[in-house]
């Protein structure tokens, strides 16, 4: 009886399931946390270089880094930042035409060379007054003539016109007496320096009638070509002539009364630069 009840009880079978993670979760966080130190490397670096370097060395790194920033035609091996030269040396960049202070190099010359020019400028400019004073004191009608003034590109003296004695017939380029006069006056003064000058012709806004194809602008061209030969026949060389060119009545001397005499006029620039 008893051996037939242990053959009736059932057989129970335990099947355990074994869990594995997947191989690409196993090492992903080992990559943040490397990407995580080299962040934290590389800012406890740079705090370090902060603190560490002076506020010159820090805008010379910077300017290294800069794509803006041209670079040098010539490698390092100076004394300052970074092993290299600085910026700011004049005496290793100055034949080479660069240098930040920009003031010995090659398109700017440096101090002793613009106090040469500015010497050089007061120089022409004291010698038109004395010319003008000079005239005054002999001819009232000739000196009523001149006027000097100073512009961006050098001095200007101003032959004008007048309506009791013209530099030129109305309408016309052919010189008058007075202006033979003044030229070869003027012309001693522009023969002791070796400035080149620029010549402009200019006149006042009364119009040729009918329209005529000769025009104002046509006109001040010529005048200021009759200037020109004026000044080379009495020895200013060609050379030194840079420009010569007519404005019609685009810049009058009296903007206020544009039909006035003293619009019509020759202006010499002595150019400076």
């Amino acid at each position: 009886m008893v051996a037939q009840t242990a053959e009736k009880q059932p057989v129970i079978i335990k099947r355990r399931k074994v869990v594995k993670g997947d191989d690409h979760h196993g090492g992903a966080w080992k990559v943040a946390y490397a990407d995580f130190v080299t962040a934290m490397m590389a800012f406890f670096l740079l705090m370090w270089l902060l603190n560490a370097t002076t506020e010159e060395q820090r805008k010379g790194i910077a300017d290294y880094f800069n794509p803006t920033i041209p670079i040098s035609r010539i490698s390092g091996g100076g004394s300052d930042a970074l092993n290299g030269s600085s910026i700011f040396t004049e005496e290793t960049y100055a034949k080479m035409g660069t240098g930040a202070s920009r003031r010995e190099t090659v398109d700017f010359p440096g101090e002793g060379k613009q106090k040469s020019d500015q010497t050089n400028e007061q120089a022409i400019a004291g010698n038109l007054v004395s010319l003008k004073e000079a005239l005054s004191q002999q001819s009232q009608q000739l000196s009523e003539h001149l006027l000097i003034k100073m512009s961006p590109e050098g001095i200007v003296l101003e032959i004008a016109d007048s309506d009791t004695t013209p530099l030129f017939p109305i309408g016309r380029a052919e010189p008058s007496e007075t202006l033979v006069t003044l030229v070869e006056i003027v012309s001693g003064v522009f023969g002791s320096f070796g400035n080149d000058i620029k010549i402009v012709g200019h006149t006042d806004n009364r119009r040729y009638r009918n329209d005529a194809i000769y025009d104002n602008w046509n006109l001040s061209a010529d005048r200021a070509n009759t200037a020109r030969r004026l000044l080379m026949r009495k020895g200013i060389p060609s050379s030194r002539i840079r420009e010569v060119s007519g404005r019609a009545d685009t810049d009058p001397l009296v903007p206020e009364d544009p039909s006035a005499a003293q619009n019509r006029r020759i202006s010499i620039t002595i150019l400076m630069d």
